[in-house]
């Protein structure tokens, strides 16, 4: 994130979007007008201000936080890579709302692709058959390569597993590991060549299987999807969990090496986390996966855990950054974005940038 000589978060973090225009910022799209800052409520509320009345969208200034992977300190241990989850509010989302900077490795996960039916009540599970269950209606095959198409560094990965479907928790399940592979290999071919997808995310959350069982599943399906050119990457999002971590350890230890990332669930710690907390936490789940390129993290909504930007996460990726660490970001996720509103700095006009058809806003957060 910020450079070294960045060591304060929401002060420094404004000096550096003056000092520096690369620094884009959140954005509405199709608004041209200047930011009042007269304008200090909640935007959550609809008809705060004119800006909000037009366009509710607000994002963290995603080119900011992409930007920061280019600033002189960062060295080649560091990457450039960001990653944000996308779909699984249903709240009519696009790629194209999402500021991309086409100077970064740039990931969008679909959340998610669950081996559940809703054919039954409550939902049941498949044995590794997935069906789609992101809003496949506003993230579709075409609007992915359409977005692909207009930025080549952009891939896109869907994410197995989630938390719940349907508000009942969603279990990894399988009758035997064979049948669960077999299944899981055929039904996510086909979806990834339906959508023209690059990789996946693993993010099971609950389990009814062994730790064993659970690493042989999806280390072979990992294996097999590579080895038959269907990904390029996967990936896999653990949290600081007894069980979960049982799980997703006992499959670093098996299959490490074909994991590309460790999206590790920072903002599932407390909130009110601190720098030094989050930096102790990162340390310590990076030797747990041992060799792996653990990525920062933090959580959008009205009430994230974890360390939030306004809060120091961009003094904690300086610091990182500075320790060579910083493998790349991950945010959880911009539907979020559609929802809270915005909050802002207080800054006045000549501090924003204000494009063609779009209004830039400098913001702590991903709203």
């Amino acid at each position: 994130m910020p450079s070294s000589a960045v060591p304060n978060v929401l002060r420094s973090d404004v000096l550096h979007c003056r000092r520096n225009p690369i620094f884009s910022c959140i954005f509405s799209r199709k608004i041209a007008q200047k930011f009042d800052p007269s304008s200090q409520k909640d935007r959550r509320t609809a008809t705060t201000t004119p800006l909000m009345a037009i366009h509710k969208l607000f994002f963290i200034n995603l080119y900011f936080l992409q930007s920061l992977f280019f600033l002189p300190s960062i060295h080649a241990a560091n990457s450039n890579l960001f990653r944000e989850y996308i779909g699984a509010e249903f709240n009519g989302v696009k790629f194209a709302d999402v500021p991309i900077n086409s100077n970064v490795e740039f990931h969008f996960i679909l959340a998610f692709a669950i081996d559940y039916t809703t054919s039954s009540s409550p939902p049941s599970p498949t044995d590794g058959n997935f069906n789609v269950f992101w809003d496949s209606v506003n993230l579709s095959p075409d609007q992915v390569s359409s977005i692909k198409n207009q930025y080549s560094n952009v891939k896109v990965a869907v994410s197995l597993g989630g938390d719940t479907v349907n508000g009942h928790p969603v279990y990894f399940n399988t009758s035997s590991i064979q049948s669960w592979v077999s299944n899981a290999v055929t039904s996510l071919t086909s979806i990834i060549n339906q959508y023209n997808l690059d990789g996946i995310d693993i993010d099971y959350e609950h389990f009814n299987a062994d730790p064993e069982t659970f690493a042989q599943c999806i280390g072979q399906l990992i294996s097999t999807l590579k080895k038959n050119k269907v990904i390029s990457f996967a990936s896999i999002a653990p949290f600081d969990d007894d069980q979960v971590q049982s799980q997703y350890l006992a499959l670093w230890n098996a299959s490490g090496p074909l994991i590309d990332y460790v999206n590790f669930q920072f903002y599932a710690y407390d909130k009110g986390t601190t720098v030094s907390q989050f930096i102790d936490y990162f340390n310590i789940q990076s030797s747990k996966y041992s060799g792996g390129k653990v990525l920062a993290s933090f959580g959008t909504g009205e009430s994230p855990g974890g360390l939030s930007p306004e809060n120091g996460f961009f003094t904690a990726c300086s610091t990182l950054q500075s320790q060579q660490k910083l493998n790349g970001i991950f945010v959880w996720c911009a539907d979020n974005s559609m929802e809270d509103g915005g909050r802002k700095l207080n800054l006045s006009p000549s501090d924003l940038n204000v494009g063609k058809g779009r209004s830039f806003m400098i913001q702590p957060f991903i709203l």
